[in-house]
C-alpha cells in the first residue's frame, strides 16, 4: 500500500520528501522528547534542504491543530459511540489521547 516514492509514505515515515531514503529527524523515535524536533539540515542522499526558511514551520502549528482535532474526534467516537462510555469518561479519553500522541502529532504536522 505505502511504497517509496509516494508522498503519503514520506509523511507517515518522516523521510525525505524527494528521495524517501533518509529520515528528516536526528532521532527516529518521536518519544525521545529532548530530540523531538531536531532535524537534519539536508538529506544526505539527494541534498534536499529541509528547513527552507526560518518561518517555514509556522504552518505546522495550523496543521497540528487540525491533526489534533482528528485524533480527538477519533478518541471521542471510540469512547462514546463504540465503548458506550459516559461524557466525562469520553472527555478524559480525549485528553489522554492528545497527551499520549502529542509527539506523533507534532512530527506528522511538520511532515505535512
Amino acid at each position: 500500500m505505502l511504497k517509496k516514492g509516494n508522498k503519503l509514505y514520506s509523511i507517515l515515515t518522516g523521510t525525505c520528501p524527494k528521495c524517501h531514503e533518509e529520515s528528516m529527524y536526528l532521532d527516529k523515535n518521536p518519544y525521545h522528547l529532548g530530540n523531538i524536533l531536531k532535524m537534519h539540515e539536508r538529506c544526505s542522499q539527494c541534498n534536499t534542504k529541509y528547513k527552507i526558511e526560518p518561518s517555514f514551520f509556522y504552518g505546522a502549528m495550523y496543521v497540528s491543530y487540525g491533526v489534533g482535532i482528528a485524533f480527538a474526534v477519533a478518541a471521542f467516537v471510540i469512547s462514546k459511540l463504540i465503548l458506550q462510555s459516559g461524557l466525562l469518561t469520553s472527555f478524559f479519553a480525549i485528553i489522554g489521547t492528545l497527551i499520549f500522541f502529542m509527539p506523533i502529532i507534532m512530527r506528522l504536522s511538520r511532515n505535512i
